[in-house]
C-alpha cells in the first residue's frame, strides 16, 4: 500500500484533500490503495438501484459510479446498509461488483464484503473477489456481539484473502477501544465508517490513540460534516445523490476556505430538509429512471409515504436554483 505525507496530499491532490490530525504535530501519512487512489474524502455508500419488478439494474449501478467519476468524488462503498446488503443474493453482489468494476476513472471503489451471519469462509469470497475486480479496497461491518479476538480473526482472514485496504464500518456496541486494537493488530487497516454511539465524542480518542494513523469517516448521511471536519475527520459516506456538493464542501474546507465551505455544507443540509429529496435526487439529476426502485431493509421505524408530482418538482426547483453553483457531475 502507497503512502504520501498530508502535505503534499493537500498540494497534489486537491480533488480529495485531507486535514493534518496528529495533536503532536507529526504530519501522519494518508493511505493510497494499490491503484494509487486516495482513500481520504467523500465515499458514499452505493444505491442498489432495481427495476419496478426488484431485479438488480446493472446498467444503472455503472450509471451511478460513472456518475461519482464526473463528479470527481473520491470514491465509492457498496453494498452497506444504505445499499440492502442483506437483501442480496450472491449473484446479485458479484454482477454489481462486476458493474461499477467495469467503469473506469479516478473514483475509488471499496466493496462490502460481509455476509450474512458474517461467515468467513463467505465473506473471504467476496474479498477475493474485490482483488480479482481491482478494487481499491474492502469494508466490512465488525461483526457483532464478539470478543476483540474474533474481531481481529475476522479481519485478519479478509485482509489475507484481498491483500487490500481496509475500511471498517463500527455500529452498535463497538467501542473505541476494541478499534484501537483492531488497527495495531491488523496494520492493513486504514480507516474506520463510525456510526457506533456518538462519533463525535469517539473521534478525539480515536484519533490520539492511533496516533492519526487512522481515518475517521462519518456516516448518517454526512449531516454533521462541517463539525466531524472540525474535530479531524477525513472523510464521509453519505448517501450518492449530492456527493459531489459534500466533495466540494471538502475540498473547500481543506484549502482554508472554511466559510465558503460552511455555506456549501448549510446548502446541502437546506436540500435535505426537503422531503423525498434523497430518494429523488438521482432521478432529477438523471442517472436513474423515475421508476427505479431501491433495494433496502424493511425498517418497522421507517414510515413510506409515496413522493408526490409538487414535490418532484420543488426537487427539481431547489436543484436549479440553490444548488446549481455546486453541483459537478
Amino acid at each position: 500500500m502507497m503512502l504520501e505525507s498530508r502535505r503534499n496530499f493537500l498540494k497534489g491532490m486537491a480533488a480529495t484533500g485531507v486535514l493534518a490530525l496528529a495533536a503532536s504535530g507529526a504530519e501522519a501519512a494518508i493511505p493510497k490503495s494499490p491503484n494509487g487512489k486516495p482513500l481520504a474524502g467523500v465515499f458514499p455508500i452505493g444505491w442498489t438501484p432495481c427495476t419496478p419488478d426488484n431485479k438488480l439494474n446493472v446498467d444503472a449501478m455503472a450509471k451511478q459510479m460513472a456518475f461519482l467519476n464526473r463528479g470527481k468524488v473520491a470514491g465509492m462503498a457498496w453494498p452497506q446498509n444504505a445499499s440492502g446488503w442483506q437483501t442480496l443474493s450472491s449473484k446479485e453482489w458479484n454482477d454489481g461488483a462486476e458493474a461499477l468494476a467495469s467503469v473506469k476513472g479516478a473514483s475509488a471503489l471499496v466493496l462490502g464484503v460481509q455476509t450474512t451471519g458474517f461467515n468467513i469462509v463467505n465473506s473471504q469470497a467476496y474479498a477475493r473477489t474485490a482483488k480479482r475486480l481491482n478494487a481499491d479496497g474492502i469494508i466490512s461491518i465488525v461483526p457483532p456481539d464478539v470478543s476483540d479476538a474474533e474481531v481481529i480473526k475476522y479481519f485478519k482472514a479478509l485482509s489475507d484473502a484481498s491483500n487490500l485496504p481496509i475500511m471498517v464500518q463500527a455500529i452498535g456496541n463497538t467501542t473505541v477501544d476494541t478499534l484501537v486494537t483492531l488497527s495495531k493488530a491488523l496494520p492493513s487497516v486504514v480507516a474506520i465508517k463510525d456510526e457506533a454511539g456518538d462519533p463525535l465524542a469517539n473521534a478525539p480518542g480515536l484519533l490520539q490513540r492511533t496516533g492519526g494513523k487512522l481515518e475517521v469517516f462519518s456516516g448518517a448521511g454526512g449531516m454533521k460534516f462541517f463539525p466531524e471536519m472540525e474535530l479531524g475527520f477525513t472523510g464521509t459516506c453519505p448517501y450518492v445523490g449530492l456527493a459531489d456538493v459534500l466533495q466540494a464542501c471538502f475540498n473547500r474546507y481543506q484549502a482554508g476556505q472554511k466559510r465558503e465551505a460552511f455555506n456549501i455544507f448549510g446548502a446541502f443540509l437546506a436540500f435535505n430538509a426537503q422531503p423525498h429529496a434523497n430518494e429523488y435526487v438521482m432521478v432529477a439529476r438523471g442517472v436513474f429512471a423515475d421508476d427505479a426502485v431501491m433495494r433496502s431493509v424493511p425498517s418497522p421505524r421507517r414510515k413510506h409515504t409515496p413522493i408526490t408530482a409538487a414535490q418532484k418538482a420543488e426537487i427539481r426547483k431547489l436543484l436549479d436554483t440553490y444548488l446549481k453553483p455546486y453541483l459537478v457531475a
